[in-house]
């Protein structure tokens, strides 16, 4: 490994005696060139007695061929992100703190007299947390925003290289974005830890390389330097898993008790519903058509009727039950719940159509209560559906991931950003006559399936809905 020194002080000088010393098992460093604007700097002065390249400019560096690692050691930030830029693709740099870290556990690791034992101790520790961190993602930041270094596990994430982050600001690498995190929701953890000079932690929602968004756990560490602040260890872990689970689980604890609260309410209400229904009628009956009171009797009818529908999704929806399993082919399902949802469809002059995947294994399930939630999603989807769209029901097997998707997408008005996460919500629609209790309906059997159900939707793009049911949902349930 031939290295490249930029600032040829006593630190130079002190490398350079270093790697002459050390006898080295697995890499063959060796000081190549030194750049220094003072003829008299010792470790300048050290490298041209040993006959090697010397110059008061280190861009000279870039047009050789041979240097495989610059090492900046006049603590000028400038300087360190002048040479990351203009380097090349295959040659490292790093600067003057990151060698001094290095330089620090040698000095420790020579001073400290152990025994071998105490060595190979010491070794396992320190292997030990270098592996939990690499599962983590790390990152040094400096106090401009600016990423002075990054771990691979950070790099594979984001499908970026090393080359494409040195340098450039955190929170365009992290976010997308061009200015620094704030506001109280989204706190800038460098800038807590840099005005309080103590560890932080937050959770901010980032975005992956198909800006899906992922929830992170993030936790910066000062890095100081005789007392002053020069930027930070940021060490961010996924929760997005932990964040989901917790939403599902609030979710069932939510209709459960809706549920229970449903069926109190339904069971309550529905005999005074029906007295007044058969009141209304009947007084209707008596009265002449034209008499104004007919068209009030018209009214509270109505509304009545329409009172026994939302009576009637409450029941439906508290009488929730756990699914009866029995193998069934999921393709002969679809097939008939777009048969039973064809005529609505065509009355909306709405185009019906499905493609199915011929290889899908037999699934155990609750035919009936699949079947109810895949008509409720293409009922939505042509309720939503303007005249002359369509619909397209598909299913595919996810041999790898040992799933069915089914999924049902529309080219309607597609659904805003503040109502997508509200839409499984007992009662929550933006239908005039709606109950809001289909979507929470469908949810709730898809989980107790042990599946999910997700939606993808954008104002005027459409919405898609997938559900996605385990190959192996559990034994049957019935013989």
């Amino acid at each position: 490994m031939n290295i490249a020194v930029v600032g040829g002080g006593s630190r130079c000088k002190r490398l350079m005696e270093v790697i002459e010393r050390h006898e080295f098992q697995e890499v063959q460093p060796k000081v190549v060139a030194v750049a220094d604007i003072k003829d008299d700097a010792v470790g300048f002065v050290k490298a041209k007695k040993n006959g090697l390249f010397v110059t008061h400019d280190y861009n000279d560096f870039f047009r050789r061929d041979d240097i495989d690692l610059i090492i900046e050691l006049t603590g000028n930030m400038d300087i360190l992100y002048d040479i990351l830029e203009k380097k090349k693709k295959t040659v490292r740099a790093i600067s003057k703190r990151t060698a001094q870290l290095f330089w620090e556990i040698s000095r420790v690791s020579t001073l400290q007299k152990k025994t071998d034992q105490e060595l190979r101790e010491t070794r396992a520790r320190y292997q030990s947390i270098i592996n939990e961190l690499i599962q983590e993602d790390v990152m040094m930041i400096g106090f401009d925003y600016r990423i002075m270094d990054v771990n691979d596990s950070l790099l594979k994430r984001l499908g970026l290289e090393r080359q494409d982050v040195i340098g450039r600001h955190c929170y365009e690498i992290t976010h997308r974005q061009g200015q620094p995190c704030s506001g109280d929701k989204h706190p800038c953890p460098l800038i807590q830890t840099m005005n309080t000079k103590k560890p932080f932690q937050t959770t901010h929602i980032h975005l992956d390389k198909d800006n899906r968004e992922i929830y992170y756990s993030i936790s910066t560490y000062p890095m100081l330097e005789a007392g002053e602040f020069f930027g930070a260890i940021e060490i961010s872990r996924d929760i997005t898993k932990d964040i989901k689970a917790q939403k599902a689980m609030m979710q069932q604890e939510k209709l459960a008790s809706v549920g229970r609260l449903s069926a109190g309410v339904a069971h309550e209400i529905n005999n005074p519903l029906t007295t007044i229904l058969t009141t209304a009628m009947l007084i209707q009956e008596e009265l002449d058509p034209q008499d104004p009171n007919y068209q009030e009797l018209e009214t509270i009818t109505k509304e009545t009727l329409r009172c026994r529908k939302i009576v009637a999704s409450l029941l439906d929806f508290a009488r929730q039950s756990t699914p009866t399993r029995k193998p069934c082919d999921i393709n002969e399902i679809v097939r008939e719940s777009v048969i039973l949802t064809q005529k609505q469809a065509a009355f909306k002059d709405v185009i019906l159509k499905y493609e199915l995947d011929e290889h899908i294994p037999s699934l155990n399930m609750d035919k009936g209560q699949i079947q109810q939630s895949i008509i409720n999603l293409i009922l939505n989807a042509i309720e939503a559906t303007d005249a002359g769209g369509s619909i397209f029901i598909s299913s595919a097997f996810q041999k790898n991931q040992d799933h069915v998707d089914i999924t049902v997408s529309d080219t309607g008005q597609g659904i805003s950003e503040d109502n997508l996460g509200k839409i499984f919500d007992p009662f929550f629609t933006t239908k005039d006559e709606g109950t809001g209790l289909g979507l929470a309906i469908t949810h709730g059997i898809i989980e107790q399936h042990n599946g999910t159900l997700n939606v993808d939707s954008k104002l005027g793009r459409g919405t898609i809905f997938t559900i996605k049911l385990p190959v192996k949902s559990g034994e049957n349930d019935a013989a």
